[in-house]
């Protein structure tokens, strides 16, 4: 295991959860160092402190801190070979990019929201993720830490834009999103056919959380997605999975575009509105989703992650690039891409 990648995080951060998964898909040896709150000693420090943290050499060989699963997943890509989760055709790539984005962007924000805004599921959360950090802390110090913790995380509701004008538009979506997401399982064992792409890790990471810890979402999820609820339990070890075919990306199953079809309605409108604020210095983002009010405060990140699509996009061959248009056009994507900001 001298070689093994290193990386500390949490069973409550999606994220981890994501990366987890993809170590595990890929058989890529890691060390996972949990139950080190402030980071493991003797590593160094990230400097945006997010969960998971990866410690990999830098060019000159000297360990560093890094963070973002996006761009981790593309440099495991480059440094270990074989049982991708990147898609090689060009065109499939986007599309498995752009879905990532939406489950780290938007469905993320189902799941701040839904543990940080009802009572039942502030007080698992509350009680639960202290005592990942360490199992035999004191009960006092638990106690404490349960209402610091908890406080923070409700005060950092507006990071997401989860608040009570936005809370129907995040929950409607997510109940569409897993009547979508079942009906595709119900044809393809993953979102990129018969195969995990990135996407798949991305929307499993939050569904840890969603189906699997939050009391409010989990139900919702037994109950109207029993297919998602068993997904999850699957894509959590895949170590012994032989990958299958990858979609066509110019024969995308119904079910897939129609997933497409819920990202132009929630996620495109948000991600622009952002773009828009953060160019003007605006101090809100305000749109409208469903004939719905849409507020928060901009997200700088969620900018960058526009802007990296937009990249993607505009250095796309031309063949995949029309195929990519079409699948944005047909779907009331291509704002995302086209639109001025």
């Amino acid at each position: 295991m001298s070689d093994a990648v290193q990386l500390s995080g949490a069973p409550g951060s999606p994220y981890t959860r994501k990366m987890l998964a993809v170590l595990r898909y890929r058989r890529i040896p890691y060390r996972f160092l949990i139950g080190t709150h402030g980071g493991p000693p003797g590593l160094p420090k990230p400097k945006v402190e997010l969960l998971p943290t990866f410690y990999l050499p830098n060019k000159d060989g000297v360990l560093e801190a890094v963070v973002d699963s996006t761009p981790i997943i593309r440099r495991l890509e480059r440094e270990h070979a074989g049982r991708a989760v990147v898609p090689s055709d060009p065109a499939l790539r986007f599309i498995d990019e752009l879905l990532e984005d939406y489950a780290d962007e938007w469905l993320t924000k189902a799941m701040f929201h839904y543990r940080w805004y009802y009572t039942a599921d502030i007080e698992r959360a509350g009680d639960i993720l202290p005592i990942w950090r360490g199992i035999t802390a004191p009960a006092d110090q638990l106690t404490a830490a349960k209402a610091m913790f908890s406080q923070r995380q409700i005060d950092r509701l507006y990071v997401v834009g989860s608040n009570a004008v936005t809370a129907p538009v995040i929950e409607a979506s997510y109940v569409r999103f897993l009547a979508l997401m079942e009906a595709h399982l119900a044809h393809h064992p993953f979102l990129m056919g018969g195969r995990p792409g990135a996407s798949d890790f991305g929307a499993y990471g939050q569904l840890t959380q969603l189906s699997h810890f939050d009391p409010t979402p989990m139900a919702l999820t037994l109950e109207k997605a029993k297919r998602v609820f068993a997904w999850t339990d699957v894509m959590e070890d895949l170590s012994g999975l032989e990958p299958g075919a990858w979609l066509d990306p110019a024969d995308l199953p119904p079910t897939l575009i129609a997933l497409f079809g819920e990202l132009a309605r929630t996620y495109v409108p948000v991600m622009l509105a952002n773009a828009r604020a953060l160019k003007a210095g605006d101090d809100t983002v305000e749109t409208e989703i469903d004939g719905l009010p849409w507020t928060q405060q901009p997200f700088p990140y969620q900018g960058k992650c526009l802007s990296w699509l937009r990249l993607s996009h505009a250095t796309l061959p031309d063949k995949a690039k029309a195929i990519v248009d079409a699948l944005l056009d047909a779907t009331g994507c291509a704002p995302l891409i086209r639109e001025t900001i």
